[in-house]
């Protein structure tokens, strides 16, 4: 047994009887040298959290904008309105891509964007209000909480009625982008002109309340420390301790080429495999039975990398990232099917289901 093994890790003890994890268990499992043990238990966590399923949905990204108001260092997506590659999308335009969404067999369409410093609260209204219109089963999954932030400001609303306004128009949930890593030691370093940690995090608590869920997301494998990790962790914790609204944590590892912090030589390599992996381990750990679905970005680990992450605590590939631009951006290829995602949760002995947003199951395989 797994539990007789464990001789020198109080952190992972606990893990295993199921108590919660301390900040300083956190720092202690990212410090632990065992990384085999770290990751047998993170499987078997999972194992009794979600079982033996590996899920995915049928997920196509679109990016109605580059044109961004911020200019963070770790991004290599976001364009100023004067440059030649710059664009925005018409509603019409949307509408058109989530068609073609539809007709690859995408159930939710991934929505999200540059921070534009001339679009009205309008543009996104009519862009849901179109969307719904002619495909009314889709689920908008639409703007992080950053941008719904910064929409705010921009239009002199209040968060809420942001958020009520949109929901309004057809917004069913949200994705986990934005919150890269909250403690402002090392935001304010990755961040250029983005929301606060906490405001990142206010946002999403008040989306929680007003019914929309969303998905929360950790960057990792550029300069932070292991108490950013940690600190991060916990925090997503508290909130989905008070709104449940969290449907699951996709840790995503920084991509390095094209970005700032690699031209002025702050990350000269992307991380090693076997961080990824303590990452993954970690978030199933720290977050075991408060939320329970931890996801593994393949766009961002590599397939081969994702498969190994899915031993290591992980139950989901997110999804099919259909025409996803923003790891692209950064050197990443993106391209996948849903059979491709099928055959690697089997090739690992599970059972792979195409889920939709909520993680209900729609297909077995």
């Amino acid at each position: 047994m797994l539990e007789k093994l464990i001789k020198d890790s109080k952190a992972l003890e606990k893990a295993i009887t199921g108590e919660e994890l301390s900040y300083n268990d956190g720092l202690e499992l990212m410090s632990y040298d065992n990384l085999y043990m770290i990751g047998a238990a993170a499987d078997l966590i999972r194992q009794r959290c979600v079982g033996d399923k590996v899920t995915f949905a049928a997920s196509y990204y679109l990016n109605y904008t580059n044109v961004c108001a911020a200019s963070c260092p770790m991004c290599a997506f976001y364009r100023k309105g004067n440059e030649s590659d710059a664009y925005t999308l018409s509603a019409k335009d949307i509408e058109a891509r989530v068609g073609m969404a539809k007709q690859l067999g995408a159930t939710e369409v991934h929505i999200v964007g540059g921070f534009h410093p001339e679009l009205p609260l309008e543009y996104y209204e009519e862009m849901f209000r179109t969307i719904k219109k002619s495909h009314p089963e889709m689920n908008i999954k639409a703007l992080t909480a950053a941008e719904i932030f910064f929409i705010a400001r921009l239009t002199h609303n209040s968060v809420k009625e942001v958020l009520l306004r949109l929901k309004s128009a057809g917004l069913d949930s949200m994705p986990g982008g934005g919150a890269e890593l909250f403690h402002p030691d090392i935001r304010n370093k990755i961040v250029r002109g983005k929301c606060s940690g906490q405001e990142w995090l206010d946002t999403t608590e008040e989306a929680h309340t007003l019914g929309i869920k969303s998905n929360a997301t950790m960057l990792f494998g550029h300069i932070e420390k292991p108490e950013h990790i940690v600190d991060h962790l916990i925090k997503l914790r508290d909130v989905q301790k008070r709104t449940k609204g969290f449907i699951t944590l996709i840790p995503l590892k920084f991509s390095l080429e094209n970005t700032e912090l690699e031209q002025k030589g702050l990350v000269t390599a992307e991380s090693a495999s076997t961080y990824d992996l303590r990452i993954i381990a970690l978030s199933r750990l720290m977050l075991a039975g408060t939320l329970d679905n931890i996801s593994v970005y393949w766009v961002g680990l590599g397939k081969k990398l994702a498969q190994v992450a899915l031993t290591h605590g992980g139950n989901d590939l997110v999804g099919t990232a259909f025409s996803e631009e923003i790891y692209k951006a950064a050197g990443k290829a993106t391209d996948s099917s849903i059979l491709e995602l099928v055959n690697m949760a089997k090739e690992i002995g599970r059972q792979p289901a195409q889920r939709d947003t909520f993680f209900n199951i729609l297909k077995n395989f």
